[in-house]
């Protein structure tokens, strides 16, 4: 079942999925429209004159205006989004694109228009004038009204969208948004029930009551993009079996290379064997679903982006990497999930590759850090970062992994750093985590 969420959620990420949906109900809404305009017939006397068309003349005018309208529209929408997103991929790198072809509004928008278009033709082909019969489908000509005037507001709202969303301050907010939706649904991340401690659990004596180890291989080279914890937690659970993984979502893994390896007490047959396999879903791309590191590598991206020689912005980095600091403070208190992981019964069942603290902390500021040689504003920034992460942190491997980033932002500003008041600036900020922990 979680697997089938996984291709839904990836399908409504897809920039025609939303689109078609709208343009399949506009083709529905018409013939439902023009069905009952065939039913109900409107007098030209009274209120109704006001509101309802009773003239073919006029009804092909107002149809084939709006329907023009609509497609030109929609072919303005189009090249703006292209606009936009050669904007995004040459400022903040070619992985946000994906980023917005999320926004829902751009599909809406882009559907609205072409389905617009398509009911307009629908209805118009509906109208009938003749010397016996004469068939003016008064409701759907006034539905097409409004849905003009509704794309009119549409076009309003989507201009001031894109106008905003290519801004790096925005940007850089709705990352770090979806960071933190991200860490509420991760951490802690179950996959079975997980012990409060890795202490006592002995991997050799684990693995050392099954007989036989099957190697399991990567059915397809490409980036592990989702893993189907319940299932595959199942599967183990029903066969009294020890699964080892060895890679996480994230990964890019070739054809044949080994991921796991099963421990069991007899042998398996194929199909039991290519079910597990079948856990594991592979693609082209990274995706963020269950992995944290892609989102914090986006907004790494911008950041190095920004400290490059032909941008020059530190502004834009500094943003980021307070960001990313506060990403780290939730994470420095966060409870990781174990790499053991256990059946209803205690017993253990998979032992998987998981995400760390000091891991998480490396992939936000090694590569800025390598970057920003010279950057005296980002560098100062990187070491007031690192100490409001240390005032957060409690257990010590947490603590030495932070003391380790300072020590390196403090070596790399006294390298690259030429003035002498910044360096004692940054060496006297330093002291409040260096001292700390001497």
């Amino acid at each position: 079942m979680n697997k089938i969420l996984f291709k839904w959620s990836e399908l409504k990420a897809t920039f025609w999925f939303i689109p078609v949906i709208i343009i399949i109900a506009s083709v529905l809404l018409a013939i439902s429209l023009v069905y009952v305009d065939d039913l109900i017939s409107f007098s030209q006397d009274g209120i109704s004159r006001f509101f309802f068309v009773q003239s073919s003349d006029s009804a092909r005018s107002i149809l084939s205006t709006i329907s023009g309208a609509m497609i030109g529209v929609a072919g303005t929408v189009f090249s703006v989004t292209l606009v936009a997103l050669t904007l995004a991929s040459s400022q903040f790198g070619p992985r946000l694109i994906k980023n917005f072809m999320y926004v829902r509004l751009n599909q809406i928008v882009l559907g609205s228009y072409v389905s617009t278009y398509l009911y307009c033709l629908l209805v118009l082909n509906a109208v009938k004038d003749g010397d016996d019969y004469t068939f003016i489908p008064s409701i759907s000509i006034l539905v097409a009204i409004l849905a003009a005037v509704t794309n009119i507001l549409l076009l309003i709202i989507f201009i001031h969208q894109i106008a905003t969303s290519i801004q790096a301050d925005k940007v850089i907010s709705d990352i770090s948004a979806f960071i933190s939706k991200q860490l509420e649904t991760l951490f802690p991340e179950k996959m079975g029930a997980e012990i409060e401690s890795d202490r006592g659990i002995d991997h050799a004596s684990a693995i050392a009551g099954f007989s036989r180890s099957i190697s399991i291989k990567s059915p397809k080279s490409g980036y592990l993009q989702y893993v189907d914890t319940e299932t595959l937690m199942e599967i183990i659970t029903k066969n009294n079996a020890l699964f080892e993984l060895y890679y996480r979502p994230g990964r890019h893994l070739v054809k044949g290379i080994e991921i796991g390896l099963l421990h069991t007490k007899e042998d398996w047959e194929k199909d039991a064997l290519e079910r597990i396999s079948n856990q594991f879903v592979f693609g082209k791309t990274k995706t963020s679903q269950q992995d944290l590191e892609y989102s914090i590598k986006q907004m790494v991206e911008i950041a190095v982006r920004a400290l490059s020689p032909g941008v020059n912005d530190p502004y834009t980095a500094i943003t980021c990497i307070d960001n990313l600091t506060a990403t780290m403070c939730y994470l420095a208190q966060a409870k990781f999930p174990s790499k053991y992981r256990f059946d209803e019964e205690s017993n253990l069942r998979i032992i998987a590759d998981t995400v760390n603290f000091q891991g998480v902390l490396d992939t936000a500021f090694n590569q800025i850090r390598q970057f920003s040689g010279g950057n005296t504003a980002v560098i100062i920034r990187l070491m007031e970062a690192l100490i409001t992460i240390y005032g957060f942190v409690e257990k010590a491997k947490y603590k030495k992994a932070v003391i380790r980033h300072a020590e390196m932002v403090l070596t790399i500003g006294k390298e690259t750093i030429k003035e002498k008041n910044d360096i004692q600036d940054l060496t006297n900020r330093s002291k409040d985590i260096l001292q700390k922990s001497s």
